[in-house]
């Protein structure tokens, strides 16, 4: 369990791979999480890696509206449905993109992808959908 924000930070940027991996993927209480992304702005995207932060916590980072934050939400598999939905209609055609990758998206929001305007995005959906229909 990570304790503190300094302690989560040491984690981060620590040269040693076990330490890395524990910032990568240990838990901590949602005031540890408030308190690194407070004390800590440059480590908002790694909060957001961390495979264990709360819901709570990935829907404060969303509000933020960094974009490298919101690369790393629309990748992340605990991402709510909602929030993917929201990425799915960003003027950001990279958060499109990965929402067309998610492998929680709904077929709905799939569906009204196909008609993005960037190629890339109907490509990747229509695969997808593609595989579903088999």
């Amino acid at each position: 369990m990570i304790n503190s924000a300094d302690e989560f930070v040491r984690l981060r940027q620590s040269e040693d791979p076990d330490e890395y991996h524990r910032a990568a993927w240990e838990e901590a209480d949602v005031d540890v999480w408030r308190e690194v992304m407070r004390a800590y702005p440059d480590m908002l995207e790694w909060v957001a890696h961390n495979k264990s932060i709360p819901e709570v916590i990935i829907r404060e980072l969303y509000r933020l509206g960094d974009k490298k934050v919101n690369d790393t939400l629309a990748r992340k598999r605990k991402t709510p449905l909602d929030i993917l939905e929201e990425f799915a209609h960003s003027s950001d055609e990279s958060l499109r993109l990965s929402v067309a990758r998610h492998p929680k998206a709904p077929r709905s929001v799939l569906m009204m992808l196909q008609s993005d305007d960037w190629v890339e995005v109907r490509k990747v959906v229509n695969e997808r959908l593609e595989k579903d229909d088999d």
